[in-house]
């Protein structure tokens, strides 16, 4: 009797392992084939059909910016003609101020809300701490002293090598914090004589009414000592780049594309402005035949 009751509880046992790792509960019977990013091809007939049970993942940036059309005048274009302007925060640090101090910075950011009628984002972005130009400044600064001495030298030599080591075994992220401002232009209520003109007309209208809004929270949150700037356009690109590459922006740094000219339309030598103002005529021209010899052709 007490071999059957253990029996039984070891076959409830085993029962209930097997529901919870989902697993078959008979051992001869194959788990089902998981499908999850395999092509199979499966006959039917005579013909082959593929079967693909896994799709692709989405690639962020065009799900997030599929509309997105430039970068321009420091601020993010759609093709519904919506601009997006952002502006960086310096914070101050709030809880090391006094009491009347914090009242005062709570009553200006109340004060700076009350008074908007049109919306505000924010976002904040972590970023990787980068030490490597404060340890290429203090190697410079001790090959650029001749006076010291021998103590002092292996010190910083010490130094440097344990700020290096520190940084490649512990990385450290900030916070950095940004106010989103974002209006949309309706063309049609803009008068303008040619579609240039309206171009012109459109990221006018759309960066005065963003700057405006950029600059009352500037002048609002400076009175609680909170510093607002607007981002430029290589700004706007840096905030998206470490948005998109978090982990390759450790190795791979922004300020690294901008000095190999990843940035650049054409990456060239360093040239005077008769020859830059040259080779702008000579593309110039090639557009304007390539574009005459469209119309040629749609018109015969």
């Amino acid at each position: 009797m007490e071999v059957l009751i253990m029996a039984i509880l070891a076959i409830g046992l085993y029962v209930f392992a097997k529901v919870i790792l989902k697993e078959p509960i008979l051992p001869w019977k194959e788990k089902n084939t998981q499908l999850t990013g395999i092509s199979l091809k499966r006959k039917k007939g005579k013909k082959h059909v593929a079967v693909t049970a896994g799709e692709e993942e989405p690639d962020p940036f065009r799900e997030m910016f599929k509309d997105i059309k430039e970068i321009n005048s420091h601020m993010v274009r759609f093709n519904n003609n919506k601009f997006v302007m952002i502006a960086e925060v310096e914070p101050v640090n709030y809880f090391l101020l006094s009491q009347d101090e914090q009242e005062g910075i709570d009553i200006t950011f109340e004060t700076w809300l009350a008074q908007i009628n049109y919306p505000v984002q924010f976002y904040l972005q972590n970023r990787y701490i980068d030490l490597s130009e404060p340890i290429e400044m203090m190697r410079d600064t001790m090959k650029s002293q001749e006076d010291l001495n021998l103590n002092a030298l292996e010190y910083g030599q010490t130094l440097i090598e344990d700020l290096t080591k520190w940084q490649a075994v512990t990385p450290r992220y900030e916070t950095r914090r940004y106010l989103v401002f974002y209006t949309t232009i309706n063309p049609s209520e803009i008068k303008a004589d040619d579609q240039e003109e309206l171009e012109e007309k459109v990221l006018d209208k759309a960066f005065q009414e963003l700057y405006r809004r950029l600059n009352t929270a500037k002048n609002a949150l400076r009175k609680a000592d909170i510093d607002v700037q607007m981002l430029t356009n290589e700004g706007i690109g840096e905030v998206l780049y470490y948005a998109f590459n978090r982990r390759k922006a450790v190795k791979n740094k922004f300020k690294d594309t901008n000095l190999q000219e990843q940035l650049a339309l054409y990456v060239t030598a360093d040239q005077n402005l008769e020859r830059i103002e040259m080779v702008k005529e000579m593309i110039e021209r090639e557009s304007n035949r390539e574009s005459k010899e469209a119309e040629k052709e749609q018109a015969s």
